[in-house]
C-alpha cells in the first residue's frame, strides 16, 4: 500500500526554537541561510549530510533527504509517470523549445511525487526528491556505447542546445526558487566502454577536450544555469574525475563561474581509493579528502557494489588533519543552499509551486505532450513511396521482437507508463477496420520468448493440480520468513506499490509439451534466477542498473515432469514480471506465414535497453557488457527480415533502438525504414500515425548511422579523429542531420549581415525556406560552418525547427557569435582566425551517396578579418 499523501499544510510545525534560527529567516539570502545552518552542526552531523542518503537532524529541524532522483526522460523509478521518448529520441526532434516544455512537465511530476510522499517532517525517500540527476550531456562519440541512448547525440552544439532546453524546463524560471535542480552529467569525457568504466584513465588530446568533450558542459552551466554537475567514474589525465582539481575547480568554478554543487556518480567517490578501481589513494580517508578538496560536494554511494557514502572516513580525515573543516563546510553550504532554493525550509504554501498536487502526474495533458514529442522524434530514414499509406490495408501483419514490447518503449532510466501503447497497440488503434495479425517471430538476439503458459505448470510431480507455490519476502534478498505464502497460477506478478525492496520465490513442476531445447528467462526489473530440474539454467541477479535479457538453455523430454524454481527481486514499484521461455517451435516460420496472409507488413525490430545499457550481462554475438561489438541488426532479426521481404509483401521496417544500426541490407531491399528510438508511453500511436500519414515526419538523426564499425578507431580510443560527421571521411549509411519528409522544401535567398567582419564580432545569417510540396510539415533548418583548412569538415552552429503549411515561406535567421566562429588549436586554445568562412543552410548536410540524395539547402560565405582569442572564462556579473 502506498504511503498516504501529505498536503503542504499537514507538515509538522517547526518548534519555536528552530523557527527562531537565522536559517529559517526567508528574508535572508539563501547562501547566508545555508551558512548559518551549517555552523550549528557537529562534525558527525556534517559528515552524514555529505552522503546522498542525508539523515534528519531533529534538533535543527532538518528533515532527511535522499538526493538520488532520476529524470532522464520523465520521472524515473517512482511508479507511474508520464514517459517521454528516450533522450536520444528527444534529441532527434531538434526542438529546443519543445525540450523546455517537456522539462516543465517532468518537473511538475517531480513536484507531484514529492508532495505525494513527503513525510510529516518534510523528509523524502529515494526517487521522491527534487534533485534530478539529468540530463546526460556526454558526447555519443562511438555507436558501440550502450549508454549513448541517454545522451543527445554526437554533436557538441546540438547537445548543448537540447540540454539547455531541458534544464530550463526542469529548474523553472522563478527568480528565487528552483522547481527542481538539474544535473549535467557525467563530467567529463565519459562515453564507454562500460566494462572498464571504474578503471578507465582517459587522456584526450587538448584539442578534443576543448573541441568536443567540454563545450556542452560549459554551455549548460554558463547559459543553462544547471545548479548541479555529476563527476565521473573514470580518471582524466591520471586523476579520478571526482578528485580532479582541473575539472571541478579550474574549469567548472573558476572559468565557468559555477555556483552549485558537484555530486559523484554513484560509487565514483569510492573509485578514488578502491583497489579494484582507480586506486588513486591508498585509503578511504585520503580518497574523500582529495575529492572534497578538489570540489566534489556530495557522495553518492552505490547499492549495486555495496559502497557506503564514506561517512566515517570523512570524520576520520577531518580529525587527522587530512581534510580541513572549512572544505566540509563549503560543500555543505552549497548543498543546503540548493535545498533552500528548492523551498524545503520555507512555508510550503508560500512557494510558487504550492498549487501542484499529487494529482498533477500522469495526466491526459502530459500524455498529449509525450505523444507530440514522440511524433516529432520519428526519423524517416528511407521511403521509396510506400509511405504514407494511400488507403487502409485489409490485412496488416505486425511482426518482430519490438512490436508488442514495453521495453522498446521506455529505454533505460524510466518511469512506468500507466497506459503504454506498443506499436501493435498503435496499429490496432489507427487502423480499426483492418484485420491485424501479429507474430513475434524472433527475439532481439535469439528465438522468440513468449510467456510460459499456466497449463504446463504444476504444484505436484504428478501434475494433478496446476499452479506454483509462491513465497513473497519483504526484502530484496529472500531472507527471513515470507510475508505471504500462497498458490499462484504462474511466476507472474504486477510488481508495484510501495517504494521498497521485495523478492519472491516460486516452486513447483513443469511438464514439457515436446522434446527439444528450451530457453528460459524471467522478465524482471530487478534480478532473477531460474532452475529447471537440478540445473541452474540462468542467473541474472542484477549486476548492473537493470537486468538484461540473459536466458539459459536446457534439454527437456516430451511428457516428462521437471522441478522448477524461480527467484526474483525488485527495488521500487517497477512493473510487470513474468516467466518466459523459448520452446522448440519454429516461430520464425509462423511469422513468415502470417506475412504471406497480409496486404501490408510492419516489421518492428532493433534493440532494447535489455541488450544495450549500463553494465549488464548479454551473451550474444555483437554485444559485450551493455556495449556492442557490432552495429549490425542482430542476426536472428536479419534472417527473419530477409524471409519476410522474400514474401514480396510491401513492408515498412520500424527500428526501435537507442543507437545507430548498420541496416545496409534493409537500405537496399526494404521500401521504407523508420527510426522510432525508444519512443515512450505513447510511442505506438506516433509510429502508427506516421505510417498512416496523419502527420509528416521531421525528425533528424542526432548521430551518424555508419555502415559498420570497421572504419572507426577502437572503442577505447577517445580520439575524435575519423569519428562523427565532423571528422569521419568515409561514406556513411545515413548522415547526422538526415531525415526525410512527406513533402518537399526549397531554400533560397541566403544573406549574411556583412560580407566582411572583424574577428570577435558576430554576424547574422538568414535564409528563406519554402514548403514546396503538398502537405503541411515541420522542417529542421540546419546551419553548418566550415573553415577552409580547418580541422572539422563542417560544424553545426545553428538549427531551428519551423512549421510550414504547404506553399508557405518563412525567413529563418541565425546569429553566429565569436565562439560559433572559432576554431580550437592543438593546445586547446580557442581563436577566431582570419579568412573565409563557408556556410551551408539546409535540411541536412550537403552529402549524398547512391540511393540517398543530399538534403535541400544553399551555400553562402563571408570573410573574417584579423584574429581574436576566445576566452574560456565567463566574465563575472
Amino acid at each position: 500500500m502506498a504511503a498516504p499523501a501529505v498536503s503542504a499544510q499537514a507538515l509538522d510545525p517547526v518548534p519555536a526554537d528552530v523557527a527562531a534560527m537565522a536559517y529559517r529567516d526567508t528574508a535572508l539570502d539563501p547562501k547566508a541561510r545555508a551558512a548559518d545552518l551549517v555552523s550549528r552542526m557537529t562534525l558527525e552531523e556534517k559528515a552524514a549530510q555529505l552522503g546522498h542518503t542525508a539523515p534528519a537532524i531533529p534538533r535543527l529541524g532538518v528533515p532527511k533527504y535522499n538526493w538520488w532522483n532520476e529524470g532522464l526522460h520523465g520521472v524515473a523509478r517512482a511508479g507511474v509517470a508520464t514517459v517521454f521518448p528516450q533522450a536520444i529520441g528527444m534529441a532527434a526532434t531538434w526542438d529546443e523549445p519543445m525540450m523546455t516544455t517537456v522539462g516543465d512537465v517532468v518537473s511538475t511530476e517531480f513536484r507531484a511525487k514529492y508532495v505525494e510522499r513527503v513525510h510529516p517532517d518534510g523528509g523524502t525517500d529515494w526517487y521522491r526528491g527534487l534533485t534530478v540527476w539529468s540530463p546526460n550531456i556526454n558526447i555519443f562519440r562511438d555507436p558501440r556505447w550502450g549508454r549513448g541512448q541517454e545522451t543527445y547525440g554526437e554533436d557538441p552544439y546540438l547537445t548543448s542546445r537540447i540540454g539547455i532546453g531541458y534544464i530550463h524546463g526542469l529548474q523553472g524560471n522563478d527568480p528565487k526558487f528552483f522547481k527542481t535542480v538539474a544535473t549535467s552529467k557525467h563530467f567529463a569525457v565519459h562515453s564507454g566502454p562500460e566494462s572498464n568504466r571504474h578503471k578507465e584513465d582517459v587522456y584526450p588530446s587538448k584539442f578534443d577536450l576543448e573541441d568536443t568533450y567540454l563545450p556542452a558542459f560549459r554551455a549548460t552551466v554558463t547559459e543553462g544555469k544547471a545548479y548541479s554537475v555529476m563527476c565521473v567514474y573514470n580518471a582524466v589525465y591520471g586523476v579520478p574525475g571526482c578528485a580532479s582539481d582541473f575539472l571541478m575547480e579550474e574549469k567548472l568554478r573558476q572559468n565557468w563561474g559555477f555556483p552549485g554543487f558537484v555530486v559523484s556518480d554513484c560509487g565514483a567517490a569510492a573509485n578514488i581509493f578502491r583497489e579494484d578501481a582507480l586506486h588513486y589513494t591508498k585509503t578511504a580517508e585520503e580518497g574523500v579528502a582529495v575529492g572534497l578538496k578538489a570540489g566534489m560536494d556530495l557522495i553518492c554511494g552505490d547499492y549495486r557494489n555495496k559502497m557506503s557514502t564514506e561517512v566515517q572516513p570523512i570524520i576520520n580525515a577531518v580529525k587527522a588533519g587530512q581534510l580541513p573543516i572549512a572544505v566540509v563546510d563549503q560543500a555543505l553550504v552549497r548543498l543546503f543552499e540548493g535545498r533552500i532554493r528548492l523551498g524545503m525550509f520555507d512555508p510550503p504554501a508560500s512557494l510558487p509551486f504550492a498549487h501542484i498536487t499529487a494529482d498533477d502526474s500522469d495526466t491526459p495533458a502530459h500524455h498529449a505532450v509525450a505523444l507530440d514529442m514522440a511524433k516529432k522524434s520519428m526519423v524517416l530514414l528511407k521511403n521509396d513511396g510506400l509511405l504514407p499509406l494511400k488507403a487502409e490495408p485489409k490485412t496488416i501483419a505486425v511482426i518482430g521482437p519490438n512490436a508488442d514490447s514495453l521495453d522498446a518503449l521506455v529505454g533505460n532510466y524510466y518511469g512506468k507508463p500507466s497506459k503504454p501503447v506498443t506499436v501493435l497497440d498503435g496499429i490496432r488503434a489507427r487502423f480499426p477496420t483492418a484485420k491485424i495479425v501479429y507474430a513475434e517471430g524472433t527475439g532481439l538476439i535469439g528465438p522468440a520468448e513468449p510467456p510460459v503458459p499456466d497449463s504446463v505448470l504444476c504444484l505436484d510431480g504428478a501434475c494433478t493440480k496446476q499452479g506454483l507455490t509462491a513465497e513473497h519476502f519483504a526484502g530484496d534478498d529472500l531472507q527471513g520468513a515470507p510475508v505471504a505464502t500462497r498458490t499462484e497460477a504462474n511466476a507472474r506478478l504486477d510488481w508495484q506499490g510501495e517504494d521498497k525492496s521485495s523478492s519472491a520465490r516460486w516452486t513447483g513442476y513443469l511438464k514439457a509439451p515436446q522434446s527439444g531445447e528450451y530457453r528460459f528467462r524471467y522478465l524482471s526489473e530487478g534480478g532473477y534466477k531460474v532452475w529447471v530440474g537440478d540445473k541452474l539454467v540462468v542467473d541474472e541477479w542484477g549486476v548492473g542498473d537493470a537486468p538484461s535479457i540473459l536466458s539459459g538453455k536446457t534439454e527437456l523430454e516430451a511428457g516428462k515432469v521437471y522441478p522448477i524454481k524461480v527467484e526474483a527481486f525488485q527495488r521500487g514499484p517497477r512493473g510487470t514480471q513474468k516467466l518466459l521461455w523459448s520452446p522448440p517451435v519454429d516461430m520464425a516460420g509462423q511469422a513468415v506465414d502470417v506475412a504471406k496472409t497480409a496486404d501490408f507488413v510492419v516489421f518492428v525490430g532493433g534493440l532494447s535497453a535489455r541488450v544495450e545499457g549500463e553494465e549488464m550481462k548479454v551473451e550474444a554475438e555483437g554485444f559485450a557488457g551493455g556495449d556492442r561489438t557490432s552495429i549490425d541488426l542482430p542476426k536472428p532479426q536479419q534472417q527473419l527480415l530477409e524471409k519476410v521481404i522474400g514474401t514480396g509483401k510491401p513492408t515498412v521496417l520500424v527500428l526501435m533502438s537507442g543507437s545507430a544500426l548498420g541496416v545496409n541490407w534493409a537500405d537496399k531491399h526494404v521500401p521504407a525504414i523508420i527510426e522510432a528510438w525508444y519512443p515512450g508511453g505513447e510511442g505506438g500511436h506516433a509510429v502508427a500515425q506516421l505510417i498512416a500519414g496523419d502527420y509528416s515526419p521531421a525528425g533528424r538523426l542526432p548521430v551518424t548511422f555508419y555502415r559498420s564499425v570497421d572504419a572507426l578507431p577502437g572503442f577505447s580510443d577517445y580520439t575524435m579523429k575519423n569519428r562523427t560527421y565532423r571528422y569521419f571521411n568515409g561514406e556513411v549509411l545515413y548522415p547526422f542531420g538526415h531525415g526525410l519528409s512527406y513533402t518537399t522544401f526549397a531554400y533560397a535567398n541566403p544573406k549574411v549581415s556583412a560580407a566582411s567582419v572583424a574577428a570577435g564580432s558576430s554576424v547574422t545569417v538568414s535564409v528563406d525556406v519554402s514548403n514546396s510540396g503538398a502537405m503541411d510539415s515541420d522542417e529542421v533548418v540546419q546551419l553548418y560552418v566550415s573553415h577552409p583548412g580547418g580541422t572539422a569538415i563542417r560544424s553545426l552552429q545553428g538549427f531551428q525547427r519551423v512549421s510550414l503549411k504547404k506553399g508557405e515561406t518563412k525567413t529563418v535567421q541565425f546569429k553566429l557569435d565569436d565562439r560559433a566562429l572559432s576554431v580550437v588549436d592543438e593546445h586547446g586554445g580557442r581563436k577566431v582566425q582570419a579568412g573565409q568562412v563557408d556556410l551551408w543552410i539546409g535540411g541536412g548536410q550537403p552529402v549524398s551517396r547512391e540511393g540517398l540524395t543530399s538534403a535541400p539547402g544553399v551555400k553562402t560565405s563571408f570573410t573574417v578579418t584579423g584574429s581574436a582569442v576566445v576566452s574560456d572564462k565567463v566574465a563575472p556579473k
